[in-house]
């Protein structure tokens, strides 16, 4: 059906132009008809579903909606009364026994956009064999829609505050007690999503002391993305350098992402801070199992796998591959290059608010400054400097850059030989020197993505040159 397509993590599309009233109807009608066709048969306790929203323009009402035509199809919903994060979801759906879950939010894209993800029984984004199915059942049914108030009177919808059970679940994984006696001093920008105050909340009444910038409700985020990356977080990064904080915590639009500001004004990359949770969890917390990145993930991460003997997973990009992963196999921490983790014993899920208190924690338990753990960080594996670059491709050139990309690789990249291609999702060039580049063409979008990362910050925005001067020399 035109103008609905299920990408990486959902469906998303600009409000009032395919993001409308009719098709979040249709699209919540096709995931109706999944669940009673396929869904009902899963073996879970709890037959009903959850549904949450961000904070978007009309994303309460989109939610409500979905809820509508659900509980007119029968299906027992629980509608959260508030926005909320999408791990709060997760956690609902697993600590529950859930069916599965709708969270209607864009993530990190711009205020004009908006989206459903959808949830599994077990918490985690569903994966392209489900979503497929949705677009499949599109059009091929009535849509079924009743009032709020009808299916509220009846029992069949419910409005629930959800977030506390999962707040209370983070307040048991974290040492709490060990956080509050800190006098860590930290600011946490909410990017005026639905991390809200949630991180001061917990920590407060201590010797920890917790700031919080940009956490009231702003359906146009300030004029900016609510990505947890540079320039989104000029003003978090400013801050914490002008007004000596220890560190700066940043949770995207939907919470289930964390960006970290050092206290001299610059970001940690995802693949650090996924890198630094993984460390914490292994030296701090005696914990075990395997780890899973995706096929952009870093060396780092490798050679803490490697000198640890931990079993190393690489999967296609997008969390719904390392979610399935988690649920099947001992890992970890699962984690992607955009700063997004979940962690054994949680969620198989990414959560920006649990991300955020381990890092306080592992600098409480170590007793250190950020930057003494990145420096020796740095000393043990080596220096490892990641950059991405998204660009507008035209169509056109889409399988001219494929032919060449398959047929002609480059031999080298900057004075350094390719030893290995690998094409799992793109194509993934990896050089002697353990630097590597990638180009991965969207395919909802006219866009191609360019990933490089290098032992320099210099080198690994040079190879993100030297691949864009690549992708149109077709």
């Amino acid at each position: 059906m035109g103008g609905i397509k299920f990408g990486t993590d959902g469906w998303r599309a600009v409000i009032s132009e395919d993001f409308t009233f009719d098709n979040v109807k249709k699209v919540a009608q096709s995931i109706a008809d999944y669940i009673k066709n396929e869904g009902q048969q899963l073996k879970v306790k709890d037959k009903r579903i959850i549904i949450g929203y961000d904070t978007r323009f009309l994303s309460d009402k989109y939610a409500e909606l979905v809820a509508c035509v659900m509980g007119a199809n029968g299906i027992k919903t629980i509608l959260s009364d508030k926005s909320t994060p999408t791990p709060t979801v997760s956690f609902t759906i697993k600590d529950r026994g859930l069916i599965g879950g709708v969270m209607i939010t864009a993530s990190h894209n711009p205020a004009r956009y908006n989206g459903i993800k959808f949830k599994t029984y077990y918490g985690s984004s569903a994966g392209p064999e489900i979503t497929k199915r949705f677009e499949e059942y599109l059009g091929k049914s009535q849509i079924y829609y009743s009032s709020i108030d009808e299916l509220r009177s009846k029992g069949v919808v419910t409005l629930e505050d959800i977030i506390p059970n999962h707040l209370g679940s983070i307040k048991r994984y974290v040492n709490l007690k060990l956080l509050k006696d800190s006098h860590t001093k930290v600011l946490v920008d909410s990017m005026y999503g639905t991390g809200n105050d949630y991180i001061a909340k917990l920590l407060e009444g201590g010797r920890c002391r917790v700031d919080t910038i940009h956490n009231q409700d702003n359906p146009s985020f300030g004029g900016i993305n609510p990505e947890p990356i540079l320039p989104n977080l000029k003003e978090l990064a400013e801050k914490v350098r002008q007004d000596k904080y220890d560190i700066g915590l940043a949770t995207d639009g939907d919470a289930d992402r964390l960006g970290v500001a050092l206290p001299n004004g610059r970001l940690l990359t995802g693949h650090k801070v996924m890198a630094l949770l993984l460390l914490h969890l292994l030296e701090d917390r005696g914990m075990r199992g395997g780890v899973v990145q995706t096929l952009c993930g870093t060396v780092l991460i490798n050679k803490i796998c490697k000198k640890y003997g931990l079993p190393m997973y690489e999967t296609p990009v997008g969390f719904k591959y390392i979610g399935e992963l988690m649920v099947k196999e001992d890992i970890l921490v699962g984690g992607e290059e955009t700063g997004g983790v979940a962690f054994k014993n949680s969620i198989p899920e990414r959560d920006g608010i649990l991300s955020g208190l381990l890092i306080l924690e592992m600098m409480a338990m170590r007793r250190k400054k950020i930057l003494d753990i990145l420096k020796a960080v740095d000393k043990e594996y080596g220096t490892y400097e990641y950059r991405r670059l998204d660009i507008k491709y035209p169509d056109d050139k889409k399988d001219k850059l494929l032919g060449l990309l398959k047929n002609s690789p480059p031999k080298g990249v900057l004075g350094e030989k390719v030893l290995e291609i690998k094409r799992t999702d793109g194509d993934k060039f990896i050089c002697e020197d353990s630097s590597w580049l990638m180009l991965r063409l969207s395919g909802t979008e006219a866009i191609l993505r360019i990933y490089a990362e290098a032992p320099t910050e210099k080198k690994a925005f040079k190879m993100l040159g030297f691949g864009k001067k690549l992708a149109f020399s077709v």
